[in-house]
């Protein structure tokens, strides 16, 4: 159900009490009422604070929000089952973005009540004897939420009826935006620069921010307005404001402090860092490690605590279900028991699988180029789930006492062979493909001599492509069997990274900021630690390997722009950084507005290559229908409360 947020009480969408001293994570206890009184007590202002780490989960792993961040960007266009809402926002000719179809509305319809939260806790926490170093984790809410809207809306309201930036606690349904230089000058900074002041070096608690987390998103915001100031590609803004900052410091300035405060979090990194290796980051195994410094938590333990049903997702908040967007239906795999076609891959628990929907497709670019290097970078094998192994041994399947299938070629395949392969380049033999499902009932094809069905690169499609192991699910209570693969995922949803500090201050470096670490050595860092292997994910083996003298040999001399924008791709794919890393440079139409891909019936595996029209219009969500439905404005004032071109 949706719910539309005009500028009413808005006080957070779960009520949550704090952990006790003798836990190290957030629990979460429902409250019977929240006025806004509450806040004038320490356990109101506590249990607000709470409220906004389970806000986060109304965000991030909400499938739609995260449609809106990814299709329509070379990461992601629509697959075979997409409706309207993924189609709409790849921009190509099949739907358009409108106000009622665009899906960044949950990002509008969430991040006030957030926002009026840490108002409350902010004007109140101090009279009740709360420390600053909790107030703080108010003001970098607040900033955090400011910044995700500004990127995405432009000028949004800082006045939820009691006045800029105040706790609001009565009904309003008139609104004025702000404009950018001032959502950013009056809020976003300010509540950033006070969390980085007043925030501890560690996490007072798993997963609560601190001062690094606080210096990744300044750094990020400072980088963005940067970019904003410099308009390099006549991108308009609106509301209309003037590309000058109030301050009187011009984009040069912002770069610089981005790349100071991003080098400052590298150099004292508190209880972050990176991990040896890329794999380590993604396992499911090894979630909340040392480098996600910011997550919406989820849980196998208790469905209380997890905030959603740990036996069958519903599909929306606060589930976690972004990663069955993108995993197409490999249930429809077939091999043969005697003569009977089986479903030798069945829908599984399990982070090469998982619960299939089909509504996202990778193009093929993302394969031949920016997952080009295969063989040094570890970071392609750490992403997808390129080979589908057999699981009808499992409990559940019908097939468990069976010990053998009939696969590609005639041959035999046991339960943990390859049933099909996504192949990392083209062969040198052409795929015979069958012109329909064929026996894989997949349309993949076969090479001589292999057991394992194949698609090459070029080979993929709306309705056929690599699965996304880096945000499958993870659990431990399968019991042998197929686990719960229909629930959300219960693993976090990530946030932020300690490795994007890097990312950070290389793009600072390449437009102009100076300091002890050049572009290039930025990341190299992380391209040496993409060519440490320890384990091959898809060869399911032990992989002791170290290339990161390849890697970073070939790191070009002068980076530029797209060079970043290619590594933030490598590193962080699909995890929702993709449009607005497109939008805050300007590239979007550039890199993305051509790509291709085969067609949405098994078999079509020749590519198309798809045009999109991306108008400096698209550089801005429109505001939400619900919201200019729900303020007693005039049609005028409405019209002009809305992003030009919606």
């Amino acid at each position: 159900m949706k719910r539309y947020i005009f500028k009413n009480v808005i006080i957070g969408s779960a009520i949550l009490l704090l952990a006790s001293s003798c836990s190290d994570i957030l629990e979460e206890k429902p409250h019977d009422f929240y006025e806004p009184g509450y806040f004038k007590t320490e356990q109101g202002v506590k249990q607000g604070l709470t409220s906004h780490y389970a806000h986060l989960r109304w965000i991030y792993g909400q499938a739609y929000f995260y449609n809106a961040c990814q299709t329509g960007t070379d990461e992601a266009t629509y697959a075979q089952s997409a409706d309207g809402n993924f189609k709409d926002h790849d921009l190509s000719g099949v739907g358009i973005i409108n106000p009622n179809s665009s899906r960044s509305d949950v990002l509008w319809n969430n991040s006030y009540y957030d926002i009026n939260t840490a108002s409350g806790i902010i004007e109140n926490g101090a009279a009740v004897g709360v420390a600053s170093s909790l107030i703080a984790e108010s003001k970098f809410f607040r900033g955090f939420d400011y910044f995700l809207l500004v990127q995405t809306f432009g000028g949004v309201p800082m006045d939820l009826g009691a006045g800029e930036l105040k706790f609001n606690s009565k009904p309003s349904r008139s609104s004025k935006r702000n404009t950018v230089p001032e959502v950013y000058t009056k809020a976003i900074f300010p509540d950033l620069i006070t969390a980085v002041k007043d925030l501890p070096d560690a996490p007072r608690l798993t997963g609560t921010v601190t001062k690094t987390v606080a210096r990744l998103f300044l750094a990020k915001a400072y980088l963005t307005y940067g970019w904003w100031l410099e308009n390099p590609n006549n991108i308009p803004t609106y509301p209309d404001s003037p590309r000058t900052d109030p301050d009187g410091h011009n984009a040069q300035w912002y770069f610089q402090q981005a790349y100071d405060l991003a080098v400052e979090g590298i150099n004292n990194p508190g209880s972050y860092g990176l991990l040896d290796s890329y794999y380590d980051v993604n396992a499911g195994a090894n979630d909340r490690n040392k480098e996600v410094m910011l997550f919406a938590d989820h849980t196998q333990e208790s469905e209380y605590y997890n905030g959603a049903s740990l036996t069958y997702g519903s599909g929306g908040a606060p589930d976690n279900f972004a990663g069955w967007m993108v995993t197409w239906n490999y249930t429809a795999i077939r091999s043969k028991n005697g003569t009977a076609a089986v479903s030798s891959v069945q829908r599984e628990a399990n982070q090469f699988l998982g619960r299939p929907w089909t509504r996202m497709a990778p193009p093929i670019e993302v394969f031949t180029n920016t997952f080009a290097d295969k063989t040094n970078d570890s970071r392609y094998d750490g992403t997808f789930a390129a080979v589908f192994r057999g699981n009808w041994n499992l409990q559940g399947t019908g097939l468990t006492e069976v010990a053998t299938l009939t696969n590609a070629n005639g041959l035999t395949i046991k339960p943990g062979d390859a049933v099909l392969t996504f192949l990392n380049d083209e062969p040198l033999t052409a795929i015979t493909y069958p012109s329909g499902q064929g026996d894989s009932g997949v349309g993949a094809g076969v090479l001589p001599g292999r057991a394992d069905y194949v698609i090459s690169p070029k080979g993929i499609s709306r309705i056929v492509y690599p699965g996304f192991w880096k945000l499958g699910p993870y659990r431990t209570d399968n019991a042998g069997g197929l686990g719960q693969p229909n629930a959300g995922s219960t693993r976090p949803f990530p946030v932020a990274k300690f490795s994007e500090l890097y990312l950070v201050a290389a793009e600072a470096a390449v437009k102009g900021a100076t300091g002890s670490w050049s572009a290039r050595s930025l990341v190299n860092v992380l391209r040496a630690r993409a060519g440490k292997w320890k384990w091959d994910n898809n060869g399911n083996t032990a992989k002791i390997q170290d290339n990161s003298a390849a890697m970073t040999s070939a790191t070009p001399a002068v980076i530029d722009i797209n060079y970043i924008l290619a590594e933030r791709s490598r590193e962080f794919f699909g995890e929702g950084y993709r449009w607005y890393d497109l939008v805050r440079t300007q590239k979007w139409n550039e890199i993305a507005g051509k790509y291709s891909i085969g067609g949405s019936n098994y078999g079509q595996h020749t590519p198309e290559v798809i045009t999109r029209t991306i108008d400096p219009h698209h550089y801005l969500r429109p505001i939400p229908q619900g919201q200019l439905d729900g303020m007693e404005m005039s049609a005028d004032e409405k019209a002009a409360y809305q992003n030009p071109g919606y």
